[in-house]
């Protein structure tokens, strides 16, 4: 009986050394694993200030530029149309004006011819029933 618990101890034994062996083996991982983070981590945040940063400044300069440039023809476009409509507007009122002073000065003429064809239609209509 004593041979067998001899055996049983030294499987123990061996199990118990496996154990420690793979605990130490994850400690180790997770220290490495730890440590690769960091190098990442500190890779990431180099790449991010030697590129991103001055891209998304030149982006953010870019950006105002435009809306700079953006606000400029707005208010140019805003200043054509209202002189675009006043324009119209006098275009307008200069036909209108020319519309009633050629009324006015056409209406003279127009009674006359009017006056005139009565005058000839009854004439023309007098000799007939004569």
């Amino acid at each position: 009986m004593s041979a067998e618990l001899g055996t049983t101890n030294l499987f123990l034994g061996i199990m118990a050394a496996v154990s420690v062996f793979q605990a130490l083996a994850l400690i180790g991982l997770g220290v490495a694993g730890f440590r690769i983070y960091r190098k990442v981590t500190e890779l990431v945040d180099g790449l991010e200030r030697r590129q991103v940063a001055p891209a998304m400044a030149r982006v953010h300069a870019i950006l105002d530029d435009v809306k700079g440039v953006t606000t400029k023809v707005r208010e140019e476009t805003e200043r054509v149309d209202h002189a675009i409509h006043t324009t119209i507007d006098r275009i307008d009122y200069t036909a209108d004006r020319v519309r009633s002073n050629v009324r006015a000065k056409t209406s003279h003429v127009v009674g006359f011819i009017r006056g005139l064809r009565v005058a000839i239609e009854s004439v023309m209509t007098t000799r007939r029933h004569a």
